[in-house]
Parts: structure tokens; sequence; C-alpha cells
């Protein structure tokens, strides 16, 4: 009944920096009409949206790029000038947070939210110095965050022993009852 595309690529641009692309693209197998806005053909796109971030080594939004090709209501490319707001933040802990701060509620599109969401993942991968420790010896910002990348699990153990934390088994407690009596 309904088909969404989504597309993430990442660039290494020539002056260093990088661009993380987006694309959403809606469309119904069968011919439908909102009323009041327009009627579709089988296949057409409802939404066609991208947002390009580039960024720099540090994560921070240095340019913002978004376009609407098709969307399903005039006011809709109102959604776009307030995504300038992101210039200057970070990709990385806190990002969904950002995102609402910024273009949540009237202020934005659900569709380019939920396209900037991923958006920090697909940078994280592009980059592949996004996996080396940091200078200052903290851990990378991945680590914690999954189940592979548990600082007691056997990845961390492995690919970053300088930070694996052997699970703590917690004893039981002085007034816990005995399971054997």
């Amino acid at each position: 009944m309904h088909t969404r595309r989504v597309e993430y690529r990442g660039f290494l641009r020539d002056d260093g920096w990088w661009d993380i692309e987006g694309e959403l693209h809606d469309s119904k197998p069968h011919a439908f009409e909102i009323e009041g806005e327009g009627q579709w053909a089988p296949g057409e796109a409802i939404h066609h949206m991208r947002i390009r971030l580039t960024v720099d080594d540090a994560m921070v939004i240095r340019d913002v790029a978004v376009s609407m090709d098709a969307h399903p209501h005039d006011p809709c490319p109102q959604a776009m000038p307030p995504m300038q707001r992101l210039v200057g933040e970070t990709l990385g802990k806190g990002w969904r947070k950002t995102i609402e701060r910024h273009l949540g509620g009237i202020e934005g599109c659900t569709h380019l939210r939920e396209l900037l969401f991923n958006l920090a993942t697909a940078a994280f991968q592009t980059r592949s110095a996004s996996f080396a420790p940091p200078a200052d010896g903290r851990p990378p910002m991945h680590l914690g965050q999954c189940k592979a990348w548990d600082f007691a699990g056997p990845v961390v153990e492995k690919v970053y022993p300088m930070f694996f934390r052997p699970a703590v088994s917690e004893a039981p407690a002085a007034d816990a009852p005995n399971p054997q009596t």
C-alpha cells in the first residue's frame, strides 16, 4: 500500500570536509487523492526530499542544503529555511534533541526530521577516523551505545582492549533469602 525509500551517502570533499546526503522518497502503487491538495498516479512521488549536511572533521555542521522535489501540501517548503539553524551544531550525542530544539513541532517537517535522525550515523560510518580513539584518551563515542560496543563485551575487549571493563558480578545481598534453604 505504500513504499518509502531512504538512502544515505557520504563523500569526502576536496577541501577535506565531508558531505553527508540523505534522500527520502514516498509513493503508493495505486492512484489516490488528497482532497483539496491533488491527485497522484501509481508510483508518483508524494514526498521526495533531500538533505546534504557538510561537516568538518569534528562533525560540526558547516552547511545545510535541502530540497523538496515532491511534497503533498503547499506549506511544506516553508520548513526548508529553518534547516539553516543546524549550522554550527555537532553531529553526535544529543543529535535528536538538537533536531527537536531547532526544528521540532511546526518549525520543521516530520519527514525532514526523520531523514536527519540517521544522517549522524551515516556521517559516522563515512568517516573511518570516527572509530579511532580521540587523542585525549577518551573512548570513541560509539562505545557503550549498543550491545556490540558494550564496554564489558567481547568486541570492545578485542578491538579496544584499553577501554574494556569486565562486567562486575553482583554478590547477593546479605539479607537476601538463600535459595538452597
